[in-house]
């Protein structure tokens, strides 16, 4: 009987009045639903003439295909209901389901419209557009869609009359609890968005990471998986991967080499003044080589220091071992050439039990010892 009497109003209205709220629902229906067809039909030319210089276009092409027929109709028949004189309880509930329904229809747009901006951003700047979706576009359209509707719901309960205080209150201290329990985990997860949008690496990049060198296999929501240059599978968790220094060497653009070469002392003086001239030829004649310098460094007794500096700009590291080789068979030439090659005085070491340590050079005579004496070896 209770029932009955919430729609007793019904019999109240006149024909006439139901007449016209039902043209005028049926006319807003087609209105809209040919209104949504030309806008679809236009942005869609739009996106079509441009899509590099009118990604808007795509978004919104996208997102209006996502109108949905129930809620066309039930806004149709809303507004056929404003046209009805509605007692006051029903007047609010009307207002309620304009609510719902406006937000409902909202909320799918702004939900594929995230789906397509995420999924536009992570093409763009991907390698290669038709690969699958990497971890970080999942996390980042999971995590902004569960916010979208979590704010829908409480907004829908808020509108309802119900108080959400509360109810936020009990999430944030469970959201704080859970976060607690899992902080771990969710370190790496946040790590593992971080790789991904950050991009210090990808798979198959070189790299090395705390003492581990190897290809990049994949990256996970947890870990990463390393290759190691041995042959083992390294697994390193995302957060510590990060709180580390990774360099990678698939993006080096060149490489510095510098290395130093030590000619005999005894080097006229009018031959190491041409030796930086004789060893910039020799890196200059190996392919994709830009030589830097190559100076006299250090004088010292036991040999003339010349330091050599170049740059291979091939990435390859098979490459700088290439011309590294061919660059230091050159020098050994060189030496070999001029009679200048890295030679130091032998010196022999000997001990004597009652005196002490002495060091007697090729041209000393070794001193008769009481003791026994070790000799020989190269400094």
């Amino acid at each position: 009987m209770k029932f009955t009497s919430q729609f007793a109003f019904l019999r109240t209205i006149e024909l006439d009045n139901w007449l016209t709220a039902g043209a005028v629902t049926i006319v807003a229906f087609l209105l809209m639903h040919a209104l949504i067809r030309w806008s679809r039909r236009r942005i869609a030319r739009l996106a079509e003439a441009g899509k590099a210089d009118r990604p808007y276009a795509e978004v919104l092409a996208a997102t209006l295909g996502r109108t949905s027929m129930v809620a066309v109709t039930l806004t149709a028949l809303l507004i056929g209901l404003t046209v009805l004189d509605l007692p006051a309880p029903w007047d609010l509930r009307v207002r309620h389901l304009w609510f719902i329904t406006l937000g409902a229809q909202l909320a799918l747009y702004i939900d594929h419209a995230l789906s397509v901006s995420a999924k536009r951003y992570f093409r763009t700047h991907a390698k290669d557009p038709d690969a699958p979706a990497t971890v970080a576009h999942t996390l980042v359209s999971w995590a902004m869609k569960t916010v979208l509707w979590t704010v829908f719901l409480l907004a829908v309960l808020a509108n309802l009359g119900i108080n959400i205080s509360a109810f936020v209150a009990s999430l944030g201290i469970g959201g704080v609890a859970v976060a607690l329990a899992v902080q771990n985990i969710l370190g790496d997860l946040f790590a593992s968005l971080s790789i991904a949008v950050d991009k210090p690496f990808e798979v198959g990049d070189a790299i090395v990471v705390n003492g581990v060198s190897g290809a990049v296999e994949k990256v996970g929501l947890k870990t990463t998986r390393i290759r190691a240059d041995s042959g083992e599978q390294v697994v390193i968790a995302n957060a510590d991967l990060l709180k580390n220094t990774v360099r990678n060497y698939k993006r080096m653009a060149n490489r510095r080499v510098a290395f130093s070469l030590l000619f005999d002392p005894a080097t006229p003086v009018a031959v190491a003044r041409e030796l930086p001239a004789r060893l910039r030829a020799i890196v200059e004649r190996q392919p994709s080589v830009r030589f830097d310098r190559a100076h006299l460094k250090n004088v010292t007794q036991d040999a003339l220091e010349f330091e050599v500096v170049y740059f291979v700009l091939v990435p390859s590291y098979g490459t700088f071992m290439d011309t590294q080789q061919q660059v230091l068979l050159g020098a050994l030439e060189l030496m070999e050439e001029l009679g200048v090659g890295n030679v130091r005085p032998v010196q022999r070491v000997a001990v004597d039990m009652a005196q002490g340590l002495r060091v007697v050079g090729d041209d000393d005579e070794e001193e008769e010892a009481p003791a026994a004496r070790v000799g020989g070896g190269r400094s």
